[in-house]
């Protein structure tokens, strides 16, 4: 452990982190100095991932790639930063979740109604600066920093390739929320901030083509086990690359490569494989999970996933009320003897004093009293999404077309306990019950029905249609945070702000 009893000994540290976040993204860029910090390593320290030396509080970026160890650690401050964010809840440790599920029609706020379930967002809410905008160029710029730095040591070169496809996966990952979030974004793979200081947005096909780039460098330069992190899935390999590229083809409409990348996943039997008990989807270093996040104590006092905390976590001093509830249409939207709402559905039923409402349970851990007894991680990417997409290619003629997408889908449907579906469903058919199985599978979890409605080109009405109220085009982008704006001349707001 490189903490002591005390509940948080870092306070200090973490407060200083949050404030770097508030400022302006284009100043973190010097951001060595502060993930190396004792507290960025805390969990990772804990379970042991990496045999490293406890970092002192100020290492310098020559230093941090002067030996393996140094490096390593600095790279084990990327990851704690993306499950710690800056924020309460960054885009990696839940706030993509929470906030994206509210725009589409997934979650509402109990009691109160956000400007995320009704479409009507600010330039000057803090979950668009803080939340998604500041912690995903936060985590760009550590990636580009560890990028810029390995490749000017003299590290070993399997040492180099490994921390360059790991910094990589990061950054694509960063910057696909980036661009699903908000659209056209700056585009930076330089740690020079003066560089960076003034730049104005670049469109999201060459985003797009950055991401790809880097994710098609991150799967051969990364190894395709797990061993290099004590068989923890808890690090980028190849196969997280290869999973994050398989997504960001199928959002290119580039249906073949999608078809293939996911393929390859699944077919790796050895490492991936469904598994049979929903409540365990989401547990620590299980055959379904291809990346995974380690909850970091400091965020929350617990050592349970944020997901599961904000989840699952009664909201203030309202004993029995849960923070978000799921919308009426999604409730809806289950079959009868669907094992995904008894499992990843709970209520407050026990409790007759207050309203009836139900709420995500995937992440069936509220609290978890210390580093030994985390049982669950942040799953990032799991490979019941690598079938949905492949079906989701297939019934757009990649691979073995409607056929082998209804095999596919059939898959899914079967851990759930649901029939399977008809083997002559028309391609619209089969399309259809693509749309249904991943808003039924892949709810509460990262934006995907939000980005999955936007992409599909039937936000706007379905929206408008389960919200009661029309939904406008221009409320499918976030907006630009007012405080990047005023601090980067070269910006410009997206349409209908």
């Amino acid at each position: 452990m490189l903490v002591n009893n005390k509940k948080y000994n870092s306070k200090k540290q973490h407060i200083a982190i949050k404030d770097a976040a508030k400022s302006s993204w284009l100043n973190q860029t010097q951001v060595l100095v502060i993930i190396l910090t004792p507290l960025l390593l805390i969990q990772l320290g804990c379970k042991k991932l990496i045999e490293i030396p406890t970092p002192t509080n100020s290492i310098t970026t020559t230093t941090a790639f002067s030996s393996v160890a140094n490096a390593n650690s600095t790279l084990a401050g990327m990851y704690t930063d993306l499950s710690l964010g800056t924020s309460p809840a960054g885009f990696a440790n839940g706030g993509a979740t929470f906030l994206a599920g509210q725009s589409a029609d997934e979650l509402l706020t109990y009691g109160s109604i956000s400007p995320y379930q009704i479409n009507n967002i600010l330039p000057t809410d803090g979950g668009v600066s803080s939340q998604i905008w500041g912690t995903a160029y936060h985590d760009v710029f550590l990636a580009n920093s560890i990028i810029d730095g390995v490749q000017a040591s003299s590290l070993p070169v399997d040492t180099k390739n490994q921390l360059i496809g790991e910094a990589k996966f990061i950054r694509a990952l960063s910057y696909f929320y980036l661009v699903n979030f908000y659209g056209d974004v700056p585009l930076t793979t330089s740690s020079n901030y003066v560089k960076n200081a003034l730049l104005a947005r670049t469109s999201s096909v060459q985003v797009y083509q950055q991401i790809i780039s880097d994710l098609q460098d991150a799967q051969n330069l990364l190894t395709s086990d797990y061993t290099f992190a004590g068989g923890n899935r808890v690090r980028a390999n190849k196969w997280a690359a290869t999973a994050l590229l398989a997504r960001v083809y199928l959002y290119q409409k580039d249906y073949n490569n999608a078809a293939i990348q996911s393929n390859a996943v699944i077919a790796n039997t050895g490492l991936f494989n469904l598994v049979s008990d929903l409540t365990t989807v989401f547990a620590a270093n299980n055959q379904e999970a291809i990346f995974q996040l380690i909850p970091v104590y400091a965020l929350n006092f617990s050592y349970a996933t944020n997901e599961g905390y904000i989840f699952n976590r009664p909201f203030g001093s309202r004993s029995t009320v849960p923070r978000y509830t799921i919308t009426n249409s999604l409730a809806n939207a289950f079959e009868a003897g669907d094992k995904r709402y008894t499992k990843w559905v709970a209520s407050t039923a026990l409790n007759t004093s207050i309203p009836l409402s139900y709420y995500p349970h995937k992440y069936q851990v509220k609290d978890a009293q210390s580093a030994n007894s985390i049982s669950e991680y942040t799953t990032v990417l799991r490979l019941g999404e690598q079938y949905l997409i492949r079906a989701e290619a297939e019934a757009n003629g990649a691979g073995g077309g409607l056929p082998a997408a209804i095999a596919d889908l059939n898959i899914i449907r079967a851990r759930a306990g649901l029939a399977p579906l008809a083997v002559n469903l028309s391609q619209a058919q089969v399309m259809d019950a693509v749309v249904q199985e991943r808003r039924v599978e892949l709810f509460a979890e990262w934006g995907h029905r939000w980005f999955d409605l936007k992409r599909w080109g039937t936000a706007t009405a379905v929206l408008s249609d389960n919200k009661g109220f029309a939904v406008s085009q221009g409320a499918l982008l976030y907006p630009i945070p007012a405080s990047e704006l005023q601090t980067d001349p070269n910006l410009t707001q997206n349409s209908g702000y």
